[in-house]
């Protein structure tokens, strides 16, 4: 009697990795900056997040035909992208946020024919300008016992190191809903922040949204002293002069609807004024400079505490 061994026969096919390990899966932070795009890198059969700081209003897509994009009132901060043909592609992404704030994306997709190595943005998550603050600020208090006294005096020396308008430019950026001044007629709407007297200089920030349906140009500001004539005086009744500014700062000049600009301006102050003057801080839009925003300002604001 034959004795048959039946030997199984193992068969080590290649396996095809169809996902992407850690290492090429990135999970990304960015901050909202106005007029800054984000480059988003997809891959067809994959989804992408988007996490957004605020609810979605609206999402538009630049080429709808090779990309889905997908926002739900179930999840308002959520948005989902993924490419839906599978060869090469871009297109941009336009979100719209109900703080006001606006995200643009750049969106990549090189299809089928990418190599395995290509990195995929599994999940991008934004911050705002407020986050961002308060993060370096806490981070003493986030960091472990041996760490935390080092973060802090880390910290502090940084806010420092900054001028006092680069203070006032960053805590301004930081106000997540200023109150804002509509006047009529107007397009553009005004915020004002801080004011502080620096020697004899003036700082002020604000901020400066676009209320409106279509993009406008923000011109540099102006400050301007008004008064009145003596009744005896012949002529016109109202006197105008602009006041030198030394510097000022301007996140945006050109601002689509429903985004802001923050600003800050130090100007020299004049020592005294008569009754009848006051001052105004001038912003204008760049098609309408002979219809200005005029914002009456204190002239003696509060003295700009020197840092310890």
């Amino acid at each position: 009697m034959k004795l048959r061994w039946l030997v199984p026969i193992v068969f080590f096919l290649p396996m095809r990795s169809f996902a992407i390990d850690d290492q090429q899966g990135h999970v990304t932070t960015v901050t909202i900056q106005d007029g800054v795009i984000t480059p988003l890198h997809l891959r067809p059969d994959f989804e992408s997040i988007v996490r957004l700081p605020a609810e979605v209003t609206s999402v538009v897509v630049g080429n709808p035909a090779s990309f889905h994009v997908e926002h739900s009132e179930e999840e308002p901060s959520y948005v989902y992208v993924k490419p839906t043909i599978q060869t090469p592609t871009q297109s941009d992404l336009l979100i719209a946020l109900k703080s006001g704030q606006h995200v643009v994306l750049q969106l990549i997709s090189d299809g089928d024919a990418a190599p395995a190595t290509q990195p995929v943005d599994f999940l991008v998550e934004y911050k705002s300008h407020k986050s961002f603050v308060v993060f370096a600020d806490s981070s003493a208090s986030d960091a472990s016992p041996s760490t935390g006294g080092d973060s802090g005096a880390s910290s502090a020396a940084h806010k420092a190191a900054l001028s006092p308008t680069d203070q006032a430019l960053l805590f301004q950026s930081s106000v997540n809903a200023p109150v804002w001044t509509k006047l009529a007629g107007q397009q553009i709407q005004t915020s004002i922040g801080d004011i502080r007297q620096l020697g004899n200089q003036t700082l002020i920030a604000y901020s400066v949204l676009n209320g409106g349906d279509r993009p406008v140009e923000i011109v540099p500001p102006q400050i301007q002293m008004d008064g009145s004539k003596p009744k005896k005086s012949k002529g016109k009744n109202i006197l105008s002069d602009q006041l030198q500014i030394r510097s000022y700062q301007l996140t945006a000049t050109r601002l689509d609807p429903g985004t802001r600009a923050d600003g800050v301006l130090l100007f020299d102050r004049p020592n005294f004024k008569s009754s009848t003057e006051s001052l105004f801080l001038q912003l204008a839009q760049a098609d309408q400079v002979d219809h200005p925003v005029l914002i009456k300002l204190p002239f003696t604001p509060p003295l700009l505490a020197k840092a310890k």
